[in-house]
């Protein structure tokens, strides 16, 4: 019932993740990253706990592949989850368990790795991955690419009703946090209208939470 990536900026060290599910509000409970460590996707019966347990080892000094093995370790009915994580080298992991819903699989390579439950089909994480791959540019525009080659690719076994992408780079909240929790439209085209609308304003709010002084207008009647 969900597909997502998590991707690493090779050229600015920037972590994202973007993810749809059939299921409401998915980026709430499935996406987590944290500046200068990595990204995760935790999904597929979702525990939300794995997120924050799988940055937290890899902030410990675990790459990504030693993480997603110390999770399998630890983690309660793991054979129900699915765990995606990037580190800061690049280096991809993934646990998919045996119990995933429907047709599962998934596709990683340096930067990037998909994964996905209940899918159309067993091509979607690759096409998500080859997306990424073959795209240019900004990590949320590199993001929206790629989820949107998984859904032309086929997508959920249905039609998908959430959608998130999530941007951590250097400060510790994340830049860039849009979600569409429900909708009977598309909500990966929602989300990416308001990556549109959000990312020219992007540097601007991060200057105005460091210091408002030097920050840029505020665009409201009564601003000067």
């Amino acid at each position: 019932m969900t597909f997502s990536l998590v991707a690493r900026c090779a050229q600015t060290g920037m972590f994202g993740v973007a993810i749809s599910s059939s299921s409401p509000a998915v980026a709430a409970r499935c996406s987590y990253a944290r500046a200068g460590v990595g990204a995760v996707a935790s999904q597929n019966v979702t525990d939300p706990t794995l997120g924050p347990l799988t940055l937290d080892l890899m902030e410990q000094g675990m790459s990504a592949p030693e993480a997603i093995a110390e999770v399998q370790r630890r983690g309660r009915f793991i054979e129900y989850r699915q765990v995606l994580a990037v580190d800061g080298a690049g280096r991809t992991a993934i646990h998919s368990g045996p119990n995933s819903l429907g047709i599962w699989t998934q596709a990683q390579a340096e930067n990037v790795a998909s994964g996905g439950n209940l899918l159309a089909n067993d091509t979607v994480p690759r096409a998500i991955v080859d997306g990424f791959l073959s795209s240019q540019g900004y990590l949320g525009d590199r993001l929206i690419a790629a989820i949107r080659a998984g859904l032309a690719a086929g997508g959920e076994a249905g039609p998908v009703h959430s959608a998130g992408m999530k941007l951590v780079d250097r400060v510790a909240w994340p830049v860039a946090d849009l979600r569409c929790d429900w909708t009977e439209d598309c909500p990966i085209e929602a989300v990416a209208t308001a990556w549109e609308v959000y990312k020219p304003q992007l540097d601007a709010y991060v200057q105005r939470a460091l210091d408002p002084r030097a920050a840029p207008s505020y665009g409201v009647p009564g601003d000067e």
